[in-house]
């Protein structure tokens, strides 16, 4: 048999996607079946999310994560390895070492596509290379600072976050919910304007999705208005956060954009936030296309979920977050922040660390504060902690196991009275904004896309449950989805409509027919006909990883009654982590605590790049 074949049969059993196989053929023929077999597996661990996959994993028992062990150890035999998979990569044309262009690109023990290579080159090199020191007036800095931070008996690291940023051209701010990353980020901007004299800057901020765009914009400019800046001061900050798609200019139905090398952004200070959203592709464009006076912050929680696409750049980055300073730059943050800064150890990615800073105290959480302790004991994927936890009865979590169909139905029925308050607003014929404010205190969460416990069968399951109860109305039109009140969620970028993906409507019958509703970034609301808009869902249940960048009153985290290995430890820190306020879990224990020790894996270089 062909390798060819047996790919093909893989594909059949949904083990490889037919993408894999058909780059697989494309790069070698079935007269190289070993490194068809390595393009394949490569190319299917890049759609997992994977910048590389180490040959050490080349093997049939990593094969598939162990699924179809048969199937995996016929493709190996058929390989037929003879010595090291390095002598037979390196013998085909479609591989090579460093700078060659070819497709697959094989560096020391890693297996790349030669574009993600050349990305992560490229993010290396930014972060580690480039991230240049800024000298400023250290008397100004200290002025201006004490002026915006209060004095405080221990490490403020706040205030050596702002330092971080205010010294070196790019610089990474990360903290859990509650930190403080936008108050810092406010201060930090107050401090660049109040340096920069009468020179203005124009300061752009930006985040991975709308919805994170628009918190974004809600937050940062809440906690400027709060600082003691003048009109001129103020006039000269950022107001309002766009997706990074539209920063870069992304062209509809192209791989295009209107900002790169060639044609940099017209900014001097740029904010990211949520970075942990941003993948490996999409920064190494944003970092190609800044010129090269600007600076750049980035702020984000390093332990939430990576990317959907591949890597994960900033739990990456933040690897050595806890390295501690070089001793030079030790003494320069003690000096500009007053505080005693230990120097860490070793030179190692001495550049980065320079322009790293994790804040370490939550504001939100405190001891009596059920959803804090929980995110903790989870991120230290420690069951006993996290048992301990629901053991003391806080009143800010509620935890329901889910094994029986009758506990199913319990966990729609609770669905069903979260979303009461904002149906009842809707059949009060209250406003748009007032609807989609209502709709976004609470909020169903799920680990999957498909079946019971995924997006796909629990939003038909609460919407079944919420016709039953009257609180909407079956559409008139047996093939229409459309009723008053159907909450949606766009899919597809649509720069046209100024609508992105990740962003929340309302379908509401305002008296003109169906129209759906949309809160902007500039805090206006905007209407959109149901026949215009891009790709969307039904959004009663969305994913974790959709709901990145939002926080919710209530949210509600539903886990599969089956492990299945996307249930991470991150994935539920991220989940639980949206709540503000209140958290319903509904899961069976022996999931949710495998699940506190599993940890996400992202397959990179990167890491290791930089010296």
């Amino acid at each position: 048999m062909k390798m060819s074949e047996l790919l093909q049969r893989a594909v059949d059993q949904k083990l490889l996607r037919a993408l894999d196989a058909q780059f697989a053929m494309m790069v070698a023929s079935d007269q190289q079946p070993a490194v068809m077999l390595a393009a394949a597996l490569l190319s299917h661990d890049a759609g997992e999310g994977h910048v590389c996959i180490p040959l050490t994993r080349l093997t049939p028992g990593f094969c598939f994560a162990g699924r179809q062990p048969e199937l995996a150890e016929q493709l190996f035999a058929l390989a037929a390895i003879e010595g090291e998979w390095r002598e037979v990569l390196l013998a085909s044309d479609a591989v090579s070492e460093h700078d060659g262009a070819t497709p697959l690109k094989l560096i020391g023990e890693r297996l790349y596509l030669n574009r993600m290579w050349r990305n992560e080159q490229s993010v290396a090199r930014f972060f580690g290379e480039e991230n240049r020191a800024i000298s400023l007036d250290e008397t100004r800095i200290i002025s201006v600072l004490n002026q915006l931070f209060e004095p405080a008996a221990e490490t403020d690291w706040q205030k050596v976050a702002a330092v971080v940023a205010l010294t070196r051209r790019i610089s990474v701010i990360s903290g859990g919910p509650g930190t403080g990353k936008t108050t810092t980020v406010a201060k930090l901007l107050a401090a660049l304007v109040q340096l920069s004299d009468t020179q203005p800057l124009r300061i752009q901020l930006a985040a991975p999705t709308g919805k994170a765009a628009a918190r974004l914009t809600e937050s940062l400019g809440s906690a400027l208005r709060r600082l003691p800046l003048d009109d001129a001061q103020k006039a000269a900050l950022a107001n309002d956060a766009c997706t990074l798609h539209r920063l870069l200019g992304v062209q509809p139905n192209s791989q295009r954009l209107r900002y790169h090398a060639g044609n940099p952004l017209h900014l001097d200070v740029l904010v990211v936030d949520e970075a942990s959203m941003v993948d490996l592709p999409m920064m190494a464009k944003l970092i190609a296309a800044l010129p090269a006076h600007a600076r750049i912050i980035f702020l984000g929680d390093r332990d939430q979920l990576a990317s959907v696409e591949a890597g994960a750049v900033l739990g990456d980055i933040c690897h050595y977050v806890t390295d501690g300073y070089l001793p030079e730059r030790s003494a320069e943050l003690s000096r500009l922040t007053g505080y005693s800064l230990p120097s860490g150890s070793g030179n190692k990615a001495g550049a980065l660390r320079a322009g790293l800073c994790l804040l370490q105290k939550s504001y939100r959480f405190d001891s009596q504060s059920g959803i804090g302790q929980l995110a903790f004991a989870i991120n230290a994927s420690d069951v006993p902690q996290a048992r301990a936890v629901f053991a003391k009865g806080f009143g800010d979590i509620t935890k329901q196991t889910l094994r029986e169909a009758e506990d199913y139905a319990l966990m729609i029925a609770g669905v069903v009275e979260g979303y009461r308050p904002y149906l009842e607003l809707i059949g009060a014929h209250a406003e748009p904004a007032a609807v989609l404010e209502a709709f976004a205190r609470y909020q169903l969460l799920c680990a999957l896309r498909d079946g019971p416990f995924g997006v796909s069968g629990l939003n038909t399951r609460i919407e079944q449950a919420l016709l039953q109860k009257r609180l909407i109305e079956r559409p008139q039109q047996a093939a229409s989805r459309w009723y008053n009140g159907r909450p949606i969620m766009i899919s597809r970028n649509d720069s046209s409509l100024g609508l992105f993906n990740g962003d929340i409507g309302i379908a509401l019958d305002k008296g003109e027919g169906l129209r759906v509703w949309f809160p902007m970034p500039d805090g206006t609301i905007k209407s959109v006909q149901p026949s215009r808009l891009p790709a969307h869902d039904t959004a009663w249940a969305m994913t974790v990883h959709k709901s990145q960048g939002s926080e919710f009153d209530h949210a509600a985290l539903v886990l599969p009654n089956q492990y299945t290995a996307v249930v991470t430890r991150e994935l539920v820190y991220t989940a639980i982590t949206r709540a503000r306020h209140k958290l319903s879990l509904y899961a069976d224990d022996r999931v949710l605590e495998k699940a506190i020790v599993t940890r996400t894996e992202r397959r990179s270089g990167l890491m290791e790049s930089f010296r």
